[in-house]
């Protein structure tokens, strides 16, 4: 498990959970139903969205949305998700862009948090490319002292693969990591850290900055 991440991860979803009964808008009711299923909460739906677009518009129509919000167990009425459909299709086209619907529900994020998060990417992404891979890992994150490597349960590229899926999603578990799949991991751990400072020396922490 990532530095830092399980313990935030349970406090967020308590968090989420106690807020959902206070709230009465819709986006938020969505974005703390995500997150009470911890970090990758948002990005999990995402991935459902995803696998509805069949024909990789990117879009989505109201059908395929509310079929999304089922799929992946979201409890929302049908006037719910038409109100948030409404929000999201700024230009009445009938569909919405699933990229901008993800980056909305995101927790909104300063940009100090960005950029530490931003700054933990590029140490990770040793090659440069804008995604972390294994061959990344390899050069910055040290296997040996996770406790499958030690227990001979796990080689190296296990651990670090087992590294990676923290920020991927249950769906689709790729063995790369995004600029975007980061970001909205980290949205997740954000939204239970109150202050800036704060979360900023929790990243400096975790990844040695």
């Amino acid at each position: 498990q990532m530095p830092g991440t399980a313990r935030h991860d349970r406090e967020m979803a308590i968090q989420a959970k106690k807020n959902l009964s206070k709230t009465t808008d819709p986006v938020e009711r969505l974005r703390l139903q995500c997150l009470a299923r911890g970090s990758a909460g948002i990005k999990g739906l995402g991935r459902v969205f995803r696998i509805m677009d069949d024909d990789n518009s990117r879009t989505l129509d109201f059908k395929e949305f509310v079929k999304g919000l089922n799929d992946y167990a979201m409890m929302i009425d049908k006037e719910e998700a038409q109100e948030i459909f409404r929000i999201f299709d700024k230009d009445g086209s009938g569909t919405i862009d699933f990229d901008e619907f993800l980056v909305t529900l995101r927790p909104p994020m300063s940009n100090a948090r960005k950029e530490i998060i931003m700054q933990a990417f590029r140490k990770l992404d040793k090659t440069g490319d804008g995604v972390i891979t294994i061959e990344d890992l390899r050069g910055v994150y040290n296997a040996k002292h996770h406790p499958k490597y030690q227990n001979g349960d796990w080689t190296e590229d296990q651990v670090f693969r087992a590294f990676l899926d923290n920020f991927d999603s249950p769906y689709d578990k790729d063995g790369k990591v995004t600029t975007e799949e980061f970001m909205n991991y980290y949205a997740g751990v954000s939204a239970s850290i109150d202050t800036d400072v704060y979360f900023i020396i929790m990243m400096k922490n975790a990844w040695k900055l």
